[in-house]
């Protein structure tokens, strides 16, 4: 898919206020680097390699989905606004790039994706920062394989793909878990809840009618104000911060 084309229609997601992550007090704007102010695009906060990236995840996401049910989104330019987007929508929040939170964007360095699929949002996520240490859980095996390919082919390094089902991923923890477009969102998200490690973040990509049902399943979380997520009447980034327990070893 034309590169040009990809940075035109992610501008939405990459553009705007940002919050500091385990802060809801208060958004910080991210700043808007030169070459992005004077094409007046936010998109630039992407390199070249990285659009050339997704357009070669595009690609291979497209000839795998006429063999597999990868996904029910067959046509470009609604796979880069529905799927890149939102999972980089997802990462600019959750790992800004301004110098102010650098400090707190490396005290998180693995990120676990419950129900991966077709690599959303991790696979995207480790495209915007590289540095982390990503873990996809997918038991389908068959997506599981193209989730090799597509890192194989990205030359993505430090990516473990767990071809299991994510309670069977016992005495695991990570510092960031993320849950998108999952079967059974309700059984699934306790699940996720219990790979997050203390102190660590649940990212939920959901539609906002689901917000109450989770917040309430997980107390033992501190919650932000949700985020909508552009060019969506319903869906948002709902973030829980996991509170230690006070005389509870687990």
């Amino acid at each position: 898919m034309d590169i040009a084309r990809i940075s035109d229609l992610l501008v939405p997601f990459l553009r705007g206020p940002i919050a500091v992550p385990g802060d809801s007090s208060h958004a910080e704007t991210e700043p808007c680097p030169p070459e992005a102010a004077k094409a007046g695009e936010g998109s630039a906060v992407l390199s070249p390699a990285q659009v050339q990236d997704i357009s070669t995840y595009i690609d291979i996401l497209l000839r795998w989905n006429a063999r597999i049910n990868l996904t029910a989104v067959r046509e470009p330019e609604a796979i880069v606004t529905r799927h890149f987007g939102e999972s980089l929508f997802a990462a600019r929040h959750l790992f800004p790039q301004s110098s102010s939170v650098s400090s707190v964007v490396k005290a998180f360095e693995s990120v676990a994706d419950v129900g991966s699929g077709a690599g959303f949002p991790g696979l995207p996520i480790k495209l915007w920062a590289p540095h982390l240490s990503l873990t996809l859980i997918e038991s389908n095996h068959k997506k599981a394989a193209f989730l090799r390919e597509i890192t194989r082919a990205l030359r993505l390094t430090d990516v473990n793909i767990q071809n299991q089902r994510a309670e069977d991923l016992t005495g695991n923890r990570f510092d960031v878990v993320t849950l998108r477009a999952v079967e059974r969102f309700e059984a699934a998200l306790p699940t996720a809840a219990a790979l997050v490690a203390p102190a660590g973040r649940l990212s939920l990509l959901i539609g906002s009618s689901q917000r109450g049902p989770a917040q309430a399943s997980l107390p033992q979380f501190l919650w932000s104000e949700p985020v909508p997520i552009p060019s969506s009447s319903a869906r948002i980034l709902l973030t829980g911060r996991r509170q230690q327990q006070i005389g509870n070893d687990e």
